[in-house]
């Protein structure tokens, strides 16, 4: 069982999409930390993290081409999760496109991508 899994629709609804956008961020930020160790563990319950809040993010979103770049964003972190290796520059380039889907999340990419 993942860290969010009894976050609920509703919950996750309360806060407005900048504040999913970051939340999923500072998974990937966190998931970024531990791919340099060995016990491949850690990186995948780091991808569960980040795909359960998608999910969440997903199911409450109604703008069609938002949503459509959340899910194709989501395949994206479903191949890091099942690769046998961790890949530390899909990561890198994954977490850009994420923050390069909302203005807010995009003011961060020179403090966490630089």
């Amino acid at each position: 069982m993942t860290q969010h899994a009894a976050l609920t629709e509703e919950r996750w609804a309360g806060f407005d999409l900048d504040q999913q956008i970051l939340m999923i961020a500072n998974e990937m930020n966190r998931t970024a930390r531990i791919l340099a160790d060995p016990d491949s563990g850690y990186r995948r319950r780091g991808y569960e993290r980040i795909l359960r809040l998608t999910d969440l993010t997903t199911a409450g979103n109604h703008r069609r081409t938002l949503r459509r770049e959340l899910i194709r964003w989501r395949d994206l972190i479903a191949v890091l999760y099942v690769a046998p290796l961790p890949d530390p520059g899909a990561h890198r380039s994954a977490f850009r496109m994420l923050l390069q889907l909302r203005p807010a999340a995009a003011r961060q990419i020179p403090l966490l991508l630089s």
